[in-house]
């Protein structure tokens, strides 16, 4: 299921072409279809939250499994961008319910092992942003219609709801969410580690933001060619896919801050190299280190945050930290793309950034030794 949601949110951006050439249209049209899904997916993120304050979790992640199966069958067939536009929407919007529902749901079906959990769970979703292009490329070179993309999500997600649905009828599901009723209550209460994984994750979720974005652009005016610029855009993805594994296990075994801060400090020290490095395979090699890296932070502070939350606040304090840290991700490629078109070298750009990032983690590594942060319990009682 997590693989088909978000799926939904970036199979638009290898369909532009094909979409484009069918509405003979530009390509710079569609934009506002790529937008629609990232946007469906950040705006129901606090109605999500309050919602599951009155409803189950797995009965939620089924409602997310539905939407999905009709708004990619209303897109495998839209006569119009607008329709388009609105079935991406709404693609975008069942990825959003179900990463908020689903997170929360895979932390209390395994409390004894969260990070390994959410790891297997965030591998998953990588391998769709990774193979997004080739499953596209496949499915048009066996049906030569961008539209049979949509029917086969559609189909596929019909048939996993349906199976979800009828082994969350036969399981014993827990019933650790049962007393989360108030969802500003429990931000109140679980402010400090809500605060300090809006932090982490913004911050560094930001300049992640902003290089993924114009990494094709950016490997160009390292002297690669188009093509094997693209490539390692794939290739700076594909590197995550592993990484939410090791990083689940990772979380499950040590202390979660000095992991994170590790992780900060790896993911800074390659924005620091990378604007000296030139070469095909050394840029291979950077990128691969780089995608790597940045991967381990997202089922690293999930498992941080969705570890240390208690029962009663769980969902609703992990919907506040997840709408929040939103937005300054959303901000990074608007602020970068602003910088270049202002002059600014993409060397410049990124290693002025990694100078910030490097500031705000020396302030965290402080507040860590000075014994500030909220730590994780499930880490704390294995030690």
């Amino acid at each position: 299921m997590v693989f088909l949601v978000n799926l939904a949110r970036v199979v638009f951006a290898p369909l532009i072409e094909p979409v484009a050439a069918d509405f003979n249209v530009t390509p710079g049209t569609l934009g506002v279809v790529t937008s629609a899904a990232w946007l469906g997916s950040a705006l129901p993120r606090i109605p999500t939250g309050w919602l599951l304050t009155r409803v189950a979790r797995h009965r939620v992640v089924v409602g997310a499994g539905v939407v999905l199966t009709l708004a990619a069958a209303v897109a495998g067939s839209a006569p119009s961008i607008p329709l388009l536009a609105g079935a991406a929407f709404l693609m975008g919007l069942a990825s959003g319910v179900y990463f908020i529902a689903a997170n929360p749901l895979v932390a209390e079906l395994f409390p004894e092992g969260v990070g390994n959990a959410l790891g297997i769970h965030g591998m998953a979703s990588q391998m769709a942003a990774a193979l997004a292009s080739v499953i596209v490329l496949a499915v048009i070179a066996v049906t030569d219609d961008w539209r049979a993309t949509f029917a086969a999500i559609a189909v596929v997600a019909a048939l996993v709801t349906t199976v979800l649905f009828i082994i969350a009828r036969r399981t014993d599901l827990p019933d650790a969410g049962s007393e989360d009723r108030d969802l500003l209550a429990a931000t109140r209460a679980q402010l400090p580690i809500v605060l300090t994984g809006i932090l982490i994750t913004g911050s560094l979720g930001f300049v992640w933001n902003g290089l993924f974005n114009f990494y094709p652009t950016y490997m160009q005016t390292k002297q690669l060619d188009p093509a094997t610029a693209s490539l390692l855009l794939s290739v700076l993805f594909g590197a995550g896919v592993p990484s939410f594994f090791v990083g689940g296990r990772l979380a499950d075994r040590v202390s979660n801050v000095p992991l994170l801060l590790s992780i900060a400090t790896g993911f800074i020290a390659c924005l620091f190299v990378l604007p000296h490095v030139a070469g095909l395979w050394p840029l291979v090699a950077i990128t691969v280190a780089t995608g790597f890296i940045i991967h381990l932070l997202f089922p690293t502070v999930d498992t941080y945050l969705l570890g240390s939350l208690p029962d009663q606040h769980r969902a609703s304090a992990y919907t506040a930290y997840s709408a929040t840290m939103m937005i300054p991700q959303a901000l990074g490629g608007g602020v970068v793309g602003r910088l270049t078109d202002a002059g600014y070298a993409f060397d410049t750009l990124f290693t002025g950034l990694a100078g910030g990032l490097a500031l705000i983690f020396v302030g965290v590594f402080v507040l860590y030794r000075a014994d500030r942060l909220p730590a994780r319990r499930f880490t704390e009682t294995n030690q």
